[in-house]
């Protein structure tokens, strides 16, 4: 005859592997799922040829000061409100 600790041991081992091949079991089945839905877009994205980009020009404008233009004075127009 098997003592109670023995039964118990027993028991706890079918749950825990009850429990373990049923989780096992949904995870296989989740990931079979998800595959078959986005199976798809996987493949798109596995096959996809990103557009091609040309070269950036980049459009530089040199400036050069002129020699000889005098500093601007503040404008009178302004009704005063530059006046001191």
């Amino acid at each position: 005859m098997q003592t109670a600790r023995q039964k118990v041991i027993a028991m706890f081992t079918v749950v825990a592997a009850t429990l373990f091949s049923a989780a096992f079991l949904l995870a296989i089945g989740t990931m079979a799922w998800m595959v078959l839905a986005y199976r798809d877009k996987m493949v798109a994205a596995l096959l996809f040829e990103p557009i091609p980009q040309r070269d950036v020009v980049y459009h530089i404008r040199v400036s050069r000061p002129r020699v000889g233009l005098a500093p601007r004075k503040p404008d009178a127009s302004f009704g005063g409100v530059l006046a001191a």
